[in-house]
């Protein structure tokens, strides 16, 4: 299992961060997907710039406090779990870990680096949104 984990502290309304981040209907702001289908409260599909698409499967969303889901494309499966903390600054602080297996021996070469790249996307990108609300 190839794990990835970030850490990103945010001075922004709680609930504001949490709707942005938990609302899947809202997918603009993301740079790396063309589109997410939802398909239910539980399940959606992600697709990258590609139309390449990746399978979701909410397994706890706890309002404020975290975010999980399972994931699975033709080259990977894993877990992803978002955890949301009140500092005592007041400020929040997001913590995302992503865990996969990859089915072929090259992507097992990239997997960790591609995962540390993606997820300094996601924040980029989230702290870009932020800043425009």
């Amino acid at each position: 299992m190839i794990k990835s984990n970030i850490k990103k502290e945010f001075n922004y309304d709680k609930n504001k961060l949490w709707d942005i981040v938990t609302d899947n209907s809202n997918y603009k702001w993301r740079s790396d997907l063309s589109k997410i289908e939802i398909i239910d409260d539980t399940h959606f599909v992600e697709y990258t710039k590609n139309n390449f698409p990746t399978y979701f499967t909410i397994t706890s969303k706890i309002k404020l406090k975290e975010y999980k889901f399972d994931l699975e494309n033709d080259n990977l499966k894993g877990k992803w779990i978002g955890l949301f903390k009140e500092l005592p600054n007041g400020n929040i602080e997001l913590d995302f870990t992503e865990e996969i297996e990859v089915n072929n021996f090259i992507m097992k070469l990239l997997a960790k680096s591609y995962l540390k790249s993606q997820q300094k996307r996601y924040m980029r990108d989230l702290e870009k949104e932020l800043n425009k609300q």
